[in-house]
């Protein structure tokens, strides 16, 4: 009898310190079933903070949440989505304390009269000289469906080095123009052309925003990224125009004030009906 029981407590210490498989010799886990395995009763999650047993909701799904991290419930929604409709699938925002400056030399030299022709929908961020990129605006986006709106807003501020008019370094009529484009892609989307000109105080500064749609892009990922120019100078010379930056030896702003912002809203016809796990 002694013999018995020393066999069979052996055997059943063996059984709970070592891994155990069914239909399996080599087991990965402490349990590993090489099968079907059928739950006649329930299932529980054991949480060790509080000692606690969970068994979930009804309609609740066991989720992995990686190796060394116990299984969690989770509840299974499924969007209800009407047909041909649109419906908000993806915004972020964005921001860029950095920016970019223009130097005089910096001047794009596209002459006025032919800005219309130059600055086409659909025209590739490569043939369009001394534009800069704000580098933080730079993203990617994703899309879902091939009938889709595509929405951006871009906000930034526009600083020159003017020294106030009468002072004797800048007339009444010096300004800088210049402009902005977002694209996709690296194709343009949407452009805005503006002046900020000298005025009585030093450093002027003006706040520029566009809005810029885009509809139906393809399924999938797509870049997205702003980018400006220095058009042209008139009684400029020598003055820096920043652009979501503070420009160089300006104290009335600072980077934080002038930073840049883009907001994106991607609205889409739903054409995949994507469970959503929370």
């Amino acid at each position: 009898m002694k013999k018995i029981l020393s066999t069979l407590f052996l055997a059943t210490g063996l059984l709970l310190s070592a891994q155990v498989g069914i239909k399996t010799e080599a087991p990965q886990a402490k349990l590993d079933v090489n099968g079907d395995v059928n739950f006649r009763n329930k299932i529980a999650i054991f949480d060790a903070t509080d000692n606690s047993v969970s068994q979930g909701n009804n309609d609740q799904l066991l989720v992995s949440r990686g190796e060394g991290l116990p299984p969690v419930w989770r509840s299974l929604r499924i969007p209800e989505y009407e047909a041909n409709k649109f419906y908000l699938i993806y915004n972020n925002s964005f921001s860029d304390k950095v920016g970019t400056t223009f130097a005089n030399s910096d001047d794009s030299s596209v002459a006025y009269g032919s800005r219309g022709a130059t600055f086409t929908k659909g025209k590739d961020y490569s043939t369009l000289t001394k534009f800069k990129k704000i580098d933080g605006l730079s993203q990617t986006i994703s899309v879902f469906s091939t009938e889709s709106k595509a929405y951006f807003l871009f906000e930034t501020v526009v600083h020159a080095s003017f020294a106030a008019v009468g002072s004797g370094t800048n007339p009444q009529d010096s300004s800088i123009d210049y402009a902005c484009g977002i694209f996709v892609d690296n194709k343009l989307v949407n452009l805005r052309q503006r002046n900020i000109k000298a005025n009585n105080a030093s450093y002027p500064f003006i706040t520029h925003t566009q809005i810029g749609i885009v509809e139906n892009l393809s399924k999938g990922d797509h870049s997205v990224s702003v980018a400006c120019t220095r058009l042209g100078s008139y009684d400029a010379s020598n003055i820096s125009l920043a652009i979501g930056t503070n420009a160089s030896g300006a104290t009335n702003i600072n980077n934080f004030i002038a930073q840049s912002s883009l907001k994106v809203d991607v609205y889409e016809v739903p054409q995949t009906f994507n469970s959503v796990i929370n």
